[in-house]
């Protein structure tokens, strides 16, 4: 008899994708393909795009250069940096530590780190957005860390530690109070990738991989970390400026996941299965908690979600760091998904995702003049200053972006 592994949870089995008729099939890749390929695909798009519904890959294009200064096509294992979409991961599991009792939504910071400047704060409102703390990205380059006397970047990149140590130190100014209201902040979730490190007793790059990566048989998913520096795929501007990594790189759970389309579409897979997350726990992540503001978008546990007027709701999450778009989508009416990422910054990515629900159902896209906390606003990438040539040398780490 063979022995039980000490962690069941490590035991995964995928969905088997739902039987889809050869006529069904066709008349999704006709309308998918044409979509696509007179949209998004003239564009410039630098990337891979990914449709499914029920686990059937029903469009799958990759287009351009892992590194457009150099001769290597993007392929199906091509990694790219999906940004902010790293927050579904994190979210589910710091959610994971919950369901097995290590964590608990209303444990406060103090707990975790002691010296801790704000009061009240609860794990729940690191997830859904309403701690009122302010953005790292923000209050790192505000008080020029990493800067040497002489105004020069030190070259040093800042980590998660450095991050909540100048949160104690420096007792940045609050966005609110409390469970006051929704605001998009990076640190909520760096946080919570050193939550998952202090229960854990592992790292968040290992401890991802071991307990989700490895399982779901996400193979070319990964945490960066500065080992990777070199091998993982770059990012460009929009004219093709290669994007130099800042001292804002380093830092994760926020982002710094690297992921394909097929990965994120097992990952899309596993929540439907109650083996990474017990349905309770994945309905609490798909919940909506902010309605101070009046509107369709909202915000679950690591999930933006829309709540549209006819009834449908889409569960997604979409990303933006340096050169970097990412788009992931589900539709659970129809068990499809949306994936789109890319390495040559392009605003369409966003735009093409929107407009390809409706591809499946009435999802009123075309229809909505309201605009969400998008990417473009919320991940905030560092300036001009710090897209160079692969001559250039950065002097200066990342200040403040104005827009």
């Amino acid at each position: 008899m063979k022995k039980k592994p000490e962690d069941d949870s490590l035991q995964y089995y995928p969905m088997t994708p739902q039987k889809m008729e050869q006529q069904e099939f066709r008349q999704y890749y006709r309308r998918l393909s044409e979509f696509f390929d007179t949209s998004l695909l003239r564009s410039g798009f630098n990337g891979g795009v990914l449709v499914a519904k029920n686990g059937n890959i029903l469009y799958e294009k990759y287009s351009g250069k892992v590194d457009i200064r150099k001769s290597d096509s993007i392929t199906a294992s091509t990694s790219f940096h999906i940004a902010s979409t790293s927050k579904t991961f994190t979210g589910i599991a710091t959610l994971r530590l919950v369901q097995e009792g290590k964590l608990s939504l209303s444990d406060t910071m103090n707990k975790f780190f002691p010296g801790f400047p704000y009061t009240g704060i609860t794990v729940k409102m690191l997830l859904n957005h309403r701690s009122g703390l302010p953005n790292y990205l923000y209050f790192m380059s505000n008080n020029k860390w990493g800067i040497l006397p002489d105004g020069k970047w030190n070259k040093q990149m800042a980590t998660n530690r450095d991050m909540l140590n100048m949160l104690i130190e420096k007792k940045p100014n609050v966005t609110g109070r409390p469970d006051g209201k929704f605001t998009y902040s990076n640190t909520n979730y760096a946080l919570l990738a050193l939550i998952i490190e202090e229960v854990t007793g592992k790292s968040y790059p290992v401890y991802m991989k071991e307990k989700f990566f490895i399982p779901l048989q996400m193979n070319n998913t990964f945490v960066f970390t500065l080992k990777d520096t070199l091998t993982a795929t770059p990012s460009f501007t929009t004219t093709g400026t290669y994007w130099n990594n800042d001292f804002l790189d380093a830092t994760y759970g926020d982002k710094n996941i690297y992921s394909t389309p097929q990965d994120l579409l097992k990952w899309d897979q596993a929540l439907y299965t109650n083996q990474v997350l017990e349905q309770s726990w994945l309905d609490s992540a798909f919940k909506a908690y902010s309605f101070e503001k009046p509107g369709i978008h909202n915000y679950g546990l690591g999930w933006r979600l829309q709540l549209l007027p006819n009834g449908k709701k889409v569960i997604y999450h979409f990303g933006k760091w340096h050169g970097n778009n990412a788009a992931f989508a589900r539709l659970p009416d129809e068990k499809a998904t949306v994936i789109i990422l890319g390495n040559r910054f392009n605003r369409n990515i966003y735009n093409a995702a929107h407009l390809c629900y409706d591809i499946f159902g009435d999802y009123m896209q075309r229809r909505q003049t309201e605009t969400d906390d998008s990417p473009e606003s919320t991940d905030k990438t560092p300036p001009a200053a710090t897209k160079e040539s692969k001559k250039a040398t950065s002097t200066k780490p990342a200040t403040k972006k104005k827009e």
